[in-house]
């Protein structure tokens, strides 16, 4: 038996989008390293998929939460306080994805990507990060793609919203960083989990074909650098930074 503390050791999480894929990566690889994790996602039974995989699942909660709705936001955020405590790392992971050219996407259609995939993060971070400011220091990792800083074909409204959490996570951070809150965003890049099952296989075909490293990602190797972001002193230096787990689409 290993003894040793984590790096996330005593830190009280919030992990939105936990119901599958990234984020329910996130949160089992947050609580092995020993962080007390809330989860919050609309899916039900996927929350208690990802509540049963956590290590020591008698410390953590899950949240049944419309993250487009600002009243649920905030009755969520004060639920997870009541029961943890405090927030000292907030993950942005809530997402959808759909391909649809931008001549036959509806205003409904488009809408919708950019209240989930965008304005939940502002409305979770308005809601947690004057908690932060208010203990005097916190970290914000918001899960952005690498569409958002490259583009990709039937997939405006995707690339719109993820590269608007691209530009929100660097404001926000020179907005907060100073009082010790310190704000990241990952692009990762294609990614295998149930988020592409909306994209058609020919679309899927292709970007493998381009990655550099020939292979779609794993949640798992997502993870690690949410942990790192989250950690003491791992992610002490980073601040309106976007890090890019992406099999090479991205070079920067």
């Amino acid at each position: 038996m290993n003894d040793t503390p984590g790096a996330l050791a005593g830190r009280r999480c919030l992990i939105t989008g936990a119901a599958s894929g990234i984020g329910a990566a996130i949160a089992v690889a947050y609580a092995r390293e020993g962080a007390v994790v809330a989860l919050a996602d609309r899916d039900e039974p996927g929350l208690a998929r990802t509540l049963a995989a956590l290590p020591g699942a008698e410390e953590h909660t899950r949240h049944v939460v419309d993250l487009t709705d600002p009243e649920a936001v905030t009755a969520t955020v004060e639920a997870v306080v009541e029961s943890h405590g405090r927030i000292d790392v907030l993950v942005n992971c809530a997402g959808i994805l759909d391909e649809t050219p931008l001549v036959e996407m509806s205003l409904d259609t488009w809408q919708r990507m950019i209240d989930v995939d965008l304005t939940s993060v502002f409305l979770v971070c308005r809601a947690v990060v004057p908690r932060m400011l208010a203990a005097g220091g916190g970290r914000v990792v918001n899960v952005a793609s690498q569409l958002g800083q490259k583009g990709g074909a039937g997939l405006t409204h995707y690339c719109a919203a993820k590269a608007g959490v691209i530009g929100f996570t660097k404001a926000l951070a020179r907005e907060v960083s100073a009082k010790g809150v310190l704000v990241n965003a990952i692009a990762p890049g294609p990614i295998s989990t149930p988020l592409i099952d909306g994209l058609s296989a020919r679309w899927r075909r292709e970007k493998e074909a381009e990655l550099p490293l020939g292979r779609f990602g794993l949640a798992e190797e997502v993870a690690p650098t949410a942990v790192l972001l989250a950690s003491d002193p791992g992610g002490n230096l980073y601040t309106g930074q976007t890090l890019g787990p992406n099999s090479g689409d991205v070079m920067a």
